[in-house]
């Protein structure tokens, strides 16, 4: 059995995760008892193989982290390019965001506040520019709709009608 690291809390389910490094996390509810836990483990081991596998490889592909200096370069970048990209964008789609902030977030690319505040991460930079602009009209699709429901994808395709295509470049 597959050895793990395990959180108790005011949940009602049991959950796995992979961390970063490859350990496995369970979450499991105050009262659960070790049998079931151990049991859940079991029944999911194909399923914490394959996604193990899967964090190994982004790992591999993704390379080590950049230095001190490597990302004082593409935060510069990016506060090069993207409040240019979010002006042109803007434009055409009649939004107008609160501010736009440079970020060095490692698990997404933007985000749109609910005071319409954009932040992207430096990240982004490492993207084909198809990519970039497929985040951007995302992220301001987000001012009008503050979900990913049907009206929101029609209003990003309404810009981009490749979205999704542009969308797989960033993984």
């Amino acid at each position: 059995m597959e050895a793990y690291t395990l959180i108790r809390s005011r949940r009602r389910t049991l959950a796995l995760e992979i961390t970063k490094d490859c350990k496995l996390l369970v979450r499991a509810p105050l009262r659960c008892s070790e049998e079931t836990i151990r049991a859940f483990v079991a029944r999911n081991e194909s399923w914490i193989a394959r996604s193990t596998d899967k964090v190994r490889k982004r790992a591999v592909e993704a390379g080590p982290l950049p230095t001190e200096e490597e990302l004082a370069a593409l935060k510069a970048l990016a506060r090069a390019v993207l409040p240019g990209k979010v002006a042109q964008y803007a434009a055409v789609m009649g939004l107008s965001p609160t501010g736009i902030k440079i970020t060095s977030a490692q698990k997404r690319y933007g985000s749109c506040s609910a005071k319409n505040s954009l932040c992207f991460s430096c990240y982004l930079m490492r993207s084909p520019d198809a990519a970039i602009d497929a985040v951007v009209v995302h992220e301001l699709a987000h001012i009008r709709h503050k979900n990913h429901g049907p009206q929101f994808y029609a209003l990003v395709e309404r810009y981009l009608p490749d979205y999704r295509a542009r969308k797989k470049l960033l993984k």
